[in-house]
C-alpha cells in the first residue's frame, strides 16, 4: 500500500453523482505494470462515506431514470456503442499497461463487450410485456417488466473491458441505477468507458463507480438500498458474494471459477482442432474463465499430442504491446507464483511434463510476470493440476478410449462452464450436447462463449444464481414482473350479483 503523497501520478477518480472525484481515503494501491513491474497509476479503497454517498447518488436518480423514456435510454446506448468503438484502440493500451493481454487479445476483450452495448440498443423490444385479452368476460391480463432499483456490479481483473459492459449498460438501459466496483488490479481502462458512459449522456447518479476491496464488496452486497448484484470472478469470493448478498434480500448472479473441457474424436479435423486449442489453452496467458484447461483425447487422438507440443512451443512469449505477442504476463508476481506451483504439484504427483514454461525469460522485460505454454500428459483426476482452477497457460491432457468415456469424465468434474467437443460427426455430436452436463457446449469451438443475442449460461460449480449476465437472462435479471389483470366497466352497465368464489367469470 502507498500514499498519494509518496507517488505523484495519476489516480483512479470515484464517480459520484456524475462527477469524477479524488478519493479522500488514506489507503490507496498501486496500479502496475506486470510486463515491467512498473508503477502506472493508483487505485483508492474507498471510505465509507464515500461507498454511502455513491449508493445515495443512485437511490435519488433512480426515481426520474426509471420513468425516462425507454427511447431515450436507447438513444444513451447507441452514442455509447460509438463512442467505445471511436476509441477501443486508445483503451486497449490502457488495458494492455494494466493487465498484461496482448493488443489484440485487449481489442478482442473491448469487442467483445461492445456487442453487449450493441444488443443494449434493442431494449425497446427486449424489455416487452406480455397481453392477453379476454382471459375472463371482459377481464385482460397484461406484463410490465420494471426496473427493481440500484443494482451493484463486481467486476474481475482478466476482463476489465468486457466484464463491465457485460453489467452496467444492460441494468441501465432497463431503468436501474448502479454502483460499479471494478477490480482494484487494474481500474484505469474501465474508467475510460466508464467517462465514455457520462459522455453518451447517462445522467448524474445512474452511474457510479466505486474502488475497493473486501470492504466495499461487503458494503454493496449488505446495504439496503442494494436490489441485486452482479459480481464475476473466483469462486472464493463469488460464493462469499452470493451467501452474504442473498442473506441480504438480494437478488445475485455469481459467475465463477471453471475447469473447461475439450473432447477430441479421432475424426475431428486435425489441423484446425490442434489450431483451435493452443488458442483457447494459451491465449490471454491462460486466465480466461473460459480457457481450455482439459484436453480429453479419445482413443487414436492420442497419437496428436506430439504436434500439440509442437505448435505450442512456437508461441512467442512477451510484453503485450510488443508486435507478434502470443502470450503476455500473468496479472502480478503472486499470480506467477501460484502458476508455477500448480506446475511443480504435477511434476511432483507424476504428471508427463511434455512443455514447461516455468523458467522463461523474456528479453528487456526480466521482471515480468511470465509464464510459458505448459503441456502436461499422463494426467489423472486426482491430481491438482486437473482439481484446480491454474488460470495460467497451462494445459493438461487425459486420454480415454470412448466418447462413454470422456462425458463420464467431464460430468464428473464439478465446474460447468463451458466445454468443447472436435468431431466431423454430427451424430457424435448430438449424443454429446444431450448428455454432457455443462452450461455451456462448442461443437468445433474451443471457447463457447455465446453472442448477446443469446446469455452467458454456466452452470453448476460455475455459478451461483439461476440468471446469466447477458441476453434475455439479463433483462429478467435487472427487471421484475408485474402482472396487472383489469376490468372495466361500462358506465350503463348495471351491477350485477356478489361473486364469493376465487374464479373470474
Amino acid at each position: 500500500m502507498n500514499t498519494v503523497s509518496k507517488i505523484q501520478i495519476t489516480t483512479a477518480k470515484l464517480l459520484i453523482n456524475g462527477e469524477f472525484v479524488e478519493s479522500k481515503t488514506q489507503q490507496w494501491q498501486d496500479i502496475i505494470n506486470p510486463a515491467t513491474q512498473e508503477v502506472i497509476g493508483l487505485v483508492p479503497f474507498a471510505t465509507p462515506e464515500e461507498i454511502q454517498a455513491a449508493i445515495s447518488s443512485a437511490q435519488s436518480a433512480f426515481a426520474s431514470w426509471r420513468e425516462t423514456p425507454i427511447q431515450a435510454r436507447m438513444r444513451i446506448m447507441l452514442k455509447l456503442q460509438q463512442l467505445i468503438r471511436d476509441n477501443a484502440k486508445k483503451i486497449a493500451q490502457v488495458l494492455t499497461a494494466e493487465q498484461g493481454k496482448t493488443l489484440a487479445d485487449a481489442e478482442g476483450d473491448i469487442q467483445r463487450g461492445l456487442e453487449v452495448v450493441e444488443h443494449a440498443c434493442s431494449i425497446g423490444t427486449l424489455q416487452m410485456g406480455e397481453y392477453t385479452e379476454g382471459v375472463a368476460r371482459g377481464v385482460d391480463t397484461y406484463t410490465l417488466q420494471q426496473p427493481l432499483g440500484v443494482c451493484a456490479g463486481i467486476t474481475p481483473f482478466n476482463f476489465p473491458a468486457m466484464i463491465p459492459l457485460w453489467m452496467f449498460p444492460m441494468a441501465i438501459v432497463c431503468g436501474n441505477t448502479f454502483v460499479l466496483k471494478p477490480s482494484e488490479q487494474d481500474p484505469l481502462s474501465t474508467m475510460m468507458l466508464v467517462e465514455l458512459a457520462i459522455e453518451a449522456g447517462i445522467p448524474a447518479g445512474v452511474l457510479n463507480v466505486v474502488h475497493g476491496g473486501k470492504e466495499v464488496v461487503d458494503a454493496l452486497c449488505t446495504h439496503q438500498d442494494i436490489k441485486a448484484i452482479s459480481f464475476v470472478g473466483s469462486t472464493a469470493v463469488g460464493t462469499h458474494v452470493y451467501n452474504l448478498a442473498g442473506q441480504h434480500g438480494k437478488r445475485v448472479q455469481s459467475m465463477m471459477g471453471a475447469k473447461n473441457h475439450v473432447v477430441v474424436m479421432p475424426d475431428a479435423n486435425k489441423e484446425q482442432t490442434l489450431n483451435a486449442m493452443v488458442g483457447a489453452a494459451f491465449g490471454a496467458a491462460g486466465q480466461r474463465c473460459m480457457a481450455l484447461s482439459v484436453a480429453v483425447m479419445v482413443g487414436d487422438s492420442k497419437h496428436w499430442i506430439n504436434e500439440l507440443v509442437t505448435k505450442a512451443k512456437t508461441l512467442s512469449v512477451n510484453a503485450g504491446h510488443e508486435p507478434n505477442t502470443d502470450i503476455g504476463p500473468v496479472i502480478s508476481p503472486r499470480a506467477k507464483a501460484r502458476v508455477i506451483d500448480l506446475i511443480n504439484s504435477g511434476v511432483e504427483q507424476g504428471a508427463e511434463l511434455l512443455l514447461d514454461g516455468r523458467d522463461i525469460q523474456v528479453k528487456g522485460y526480466e521482471n515480468g510476470n511470465f509464464v510459458g505454454a505448459t503441456v502436461f500428459n499422463q494426467v489423472t483426476t486426482d491430481m491438482r493440476i486437473y482439481k484446480e482452477e491454474i488460470f495460467g497457460p497451462v494445459l493438461t491432457i487425459l486420454c480415454v478410449e470412448t466418447l462413454d468415456e470422456a462425458i463420464e469424465l467431464v460430468n464428473a468434474n464439478p465446474f460447468g462452464n463451458g466445454v468443447g467437443l472436435f468431431t466431423q460427426s454430427g451424430a457424435v455430436a448430438r449424443t454429446f450436447q444431450n448428455r454432457i452436463d455443462i452450461g455451456q457446449v462448442g461443437i468445433n469451438i474451443p471457447i463457447p462463449v455465446p453472442v448477446p443475442f443469446f446469455s452467458f449460461t454456466g452452470s453448476r460449480g460455475s455459478k451461483l444464481g439461476d440468471l446469466g449476465p447477458y441476453g434475455k437472462q439479463a433483462v429478467q435479471f435487472y427487471t421484475q414482473t408485474k402482472t396487472i389483470t383489469s376490468r372495466w366497466f361500462e358506465d350503463s352497465q348495471e351491477a350485477g350479483e356478489v361473486n364469493t368464489t376465487i374464479s373470474l367469470r
